[in-house]
């Protein structure tokens, strides 16, 4: 049994982490202060040594696997792949706002699809803001597309599991493989992103402006944005080039599914994948690998093991034991009553401590419960929708809504809370809600 100073000392190490990371004073990393309050809790002793390495056996394989990914982001980057994207997504919008919208949504989705969250947001936003500079449009004009991007790809993790480090290692905990995850999330988790695109829409569509124009580099005309300069040949080679890239990444994306279902590590495809690419652009480019050194965020390794050392020292002192009687008696009731109320309480701990905490504390409770197969894997896929869509409430929520903030705020465009709010408290609840609905009833249909 833990001594009083101990229980006081690691919840209050895990508070002032979480404070600042979520405050992140002068741009502190966010690897920091986690890093620090780990340290406290394994000085304390509610972490023991063998407590650190089950959880480094634990996080592992997802932090490798999400490592990787942002690894094939910025080879791709490397390519103008990104630039080439947003040049395709304001060609295709053809000088419409509305059109715009719709496409720039849609960026979003994919890009967390073939990434992640974190990645999709830290690519997605610096292209929007620079896009959205060329056309002209004042503050309160940008928010529609800014939002709604933000918005559409941090929950676009839902639906696959690899697209964010903390649904990996929540699979790894309840031990679930990647296939399974999306047979059963995939379907509801999309139709709720569905829902909630056009849910922005609503909100959003008085504010879109009905023509995009942007002034030309010589002359001081007017023209939409999407012509090009470049030769038709060029522009051939180069759209060749793109569509190839985003080929090989398709299939590695695949590959990574295929993986999971015949029990092959993730991660060794995910760094075959980025070897390879990174093969393929020091032959074309010439560009040696040893920028990665500098460009990938290695700080995402420890985070991720001291976020969860963070939360291993709450479950040692009997944070889990504590929801484990409040809410297993209500969870093994009903499937309906499961998906419900862990996608409300993983969405209420979202909103208060960010979503890394409140995933790996519910994903936890849910293995030390005793509830049937079924019930357990409806439950955590609930607690996920809750940690990737509910927690978009408040811009706390999640750590890729305080990326985003980061970026606007470095690039002088203000987004009050207020306004973020007016717009998420319209939206996030009746998706949640149906998503949450939608997934109880295609669990028990597909399983």
């Amino acid at each position: 049994m833990l001594s009083p100073a101990v229980v006081t000392l690691t919840i209050a190490a895990f508070i002032v982490a979480m404070v600042l990371i979520i405050w992140r004073p002068n741009g502190l990393n966010e690897a920091i202060p986690a890093s620090a309050g780990a340290a406290i809790v394994v000085l304390s002793g509610s972490v023991s040594l063998p407590d650190l390495l089950t959880i480094g056996s634990t996080i592992s394989s997802a932090a490798i696997t999400i490592i990787a990914t942002i690894v094939m982001a910025i080879i791709l980057e490397s390519f103008g792949f990104f630039n080439w994207a947003a040049e395709s997504l304001a060609a295709r919008a053809r000088g419409s706002g509305t059109r715009l919208f719709w496409y720039v949504n849609l960026l979003c989705f994919l890009m967390t699809l073939f990434f992640n969250n974190d990645g999709s947001i830290l690519i997605t936003t610096p292209i929007l803001l620079i896009l959205l500079k060329q056309y002209g449009l004042k503050n309160h004009e940008k928010i529609p597309y800014l939002l709604s991007g933000a918005l559409i790809a941090t929950a676009s993790s839902a639906p696959i599991g690899v697209s964010n480090i903390v649904n990996l290692i929540a699979l790894e905990i309840v031990d679930m493989d990647l296939y399974m995850h999306s047979i059963m999330m995939f379907v509801p988790a999309t139709l709720g992103l569905l829902l909630f695109v056009f849910l922005l829409y609503l909100c959003f569509r008085k504010q879109l402006p009905r023509k995009l124009y942007v002034r030309r580099h010589a002359g001081g005309g007017m023209h939409p944005l999407g012509r090009t300069l470049i030769s038709p040949a060029d522009i051939h080679k180069r759209n060749k080039v793109m569509r190839n890239v985003l080929l090989f990444v398709f299939t590695v994306r695949v590959a990574l599914f295929v993986a999971s279902y015949l029990g092959i590590p993730i991660e060794i495809v995910a760094i075959l994948g980025s070897v390879i690419l990174l093969s393929w652009r020091w032959a074309v480019l010439k560009i040696k690998p040893t920028d990665l050194l500098k460009k990938t965020p290695w700080h995402i390794l420890i985070f991720a093991f001291a976020m969860y050392v963070l939360i291993y020292g709450l479950h040692n002192i009997g944070l889990t034991e504590f929801l484990i009687q409040f809410f297993e008696p209500i969870v093994s009731t009903d499937l309906l009553n499961a998906s419900l109320l862990m996608g409300g309480l993983l969405s209420l701990l979202s909103i208060l401590f960010n979503n890394h905490p409140a995933l790996m504390v519910g994903t936890i409770t849910l293995t030390n419960m005793n509830l049937d197969p079924l019930t357990l894997k409806i439950s955590y896929l609930a607690s996920v929708i809750g940690s990737d869509i509910g927690a978009l409430l408040l811009p706390m929520g999640t750590l890729a809504s305080l990326i985003w903030l980061h970026i606007l705020k470095q690039h002088h465009v203000k987004i009050k809370w207020k306004e973020y709010i007016k717009i998420t408290i319209l939206t996030i609840p009746p998706t949640l809600l149906f998503t949450l609905v939608i997934l109880a009833f295609w669990v028990q249909w597909v399983y």
